[in-house]
């Protein structure tokens, strides 16, 4: 979802959540926070427009077999309007999953800021379960930024950051023990449903997300607020379940920065999530953050979704013995 390759620091968001957004003064920036002034490509810590996350992945989802794909066009807008657009394609298999991303500054946006990104991340699925293996995001704005995580069982085993973050004294120190437990800001997006009941349901809600983008170690706190019907302009047309977002600050943060506590404090902050034909995994619909400007919004345009055909095992079709039907 282009919607993660959003960028992920809150701390990108004070031009929108600032009280100086209207000002012609031209912000200060810090380091990185110079480095993608992107507002569309990532998405967790400001949810970072667009949010993320994942204790989903501490619960067992329906059989591994499960398998589908989903490819989505989302469109960004700020007070009605078209600021960026993304996609995002994920591939659920049998016992691995994949997902890519990518999105862009549009319209008005374009004239303040040029700016674009990608991310990607494979893992293995097991005992139903979506684990991480290797995540990657790039962003291109005034300068390149880049990470690079390798994970093994909820924990970050290598990790670059190019250019390196920059230490400041009111940032909250990133430690080892933030590397632990936690899942990347994709497989967050990916919210796994337990057991073979309704699928598009309040349990989707039900859960806190640990997220770490390599930079920032934040939860994202999940509530049931409703349910609504969708309809996307090229594809699915059904249920989708509606979560507030709580957004929780861990380390890697600066604490007295108005946008932190702006988003802390709100709680306004939804998610809507829609179904991957033949899993049991939720994906963001549309994601919507109030901002002094009015409603930051990313939704999908195109949200096409299919179940995917197993390939026949060597158990069900053992070699030398030809498929039925042949």
């Amino acid at each position: 979802m282009a919607l993660i390759a959003l960028e992920h620091d809150a701390e990108k968001w004070v031009p929108v959540f600032g009280k100086t957004s209207c000002s012609n003064n031209k912000p200060k920036r810090d380091g990185d926070s110079k480095k993608s002034h992107h507002a569309l490509v990532r998405a967790p810590a400001g949810v970072a427009l667009a949010v993320a996350a994942l204790a989903a992945l501490a619960v067992p989802a329906q059989p591994a077999r499960a398998q589908g794909r989903v490819e989505a066009t989302y469109r960004a807008t700020l007070a009605g309007i078209s600021i960026g657009t993304g996609t995002w394609v994920i591939d659920i298999g049998a016992k691995q999953y994949a997902a890519a991303a990518s999105g862009r500054a549009s319209g008005v946006m374009r004239v303040i800021v040029s700016g674009e990104g990608s991310s990607t991340v494979r893992g293995a699925i097991k005992q139903g379960r979506l684990v991480p293996g290797n995540f990657a995001a790039n962003i291109h704005s005034y300068e390149s930024y880049d990470v690079r995580m390798e994970l093994n069982g909820g924990n970050v085993k290598a990790l670059t950051n190019e250019p390196p973050l920059v230490e400041s004294p009111d940032r909250v120190p990133l430690t080892e023990a933030h590397r632990r437990g936690v899942v990347d800001p994709m497989t967050a997006f990916m919210i796994t449903v337990p057991g073979a009941g309704e699928l598009v349901s309040e349990e989707a809600c039900q859960r806190k997300l640990p997220i770490f983008d390599g930079r920032q170690r934040f939860d994202l706190e999940l509530s049931f607020k409703r349910m609504e019907v969708v309809e996307s302009e090229q594809g699915y047309r059904g249920p989708a379940v509606v979560c507030t977002a709580s957004y929780i600050p861990i380390a890697g943060h600066r604490p007295g920065r108005y946008v932190i506590r702006y988003l802390q404090e709100t709680r306004d902050i939804e998610i809507w999530l829609a179904p991957i034909a033949g899993t049991r995994v939720l994906v963001p619909y549309r994601i919507s953050i109030p901002t002094l400007l009015g409603n930051a919004m990313l939704q999908a345009t195109q949200f096409d979704t299919e179940a995917q055909v197993a390939a026949p095992t060597r158990a069900s079709n053992p070699p030398g013995r030809p498929p039925r039907g042949s």
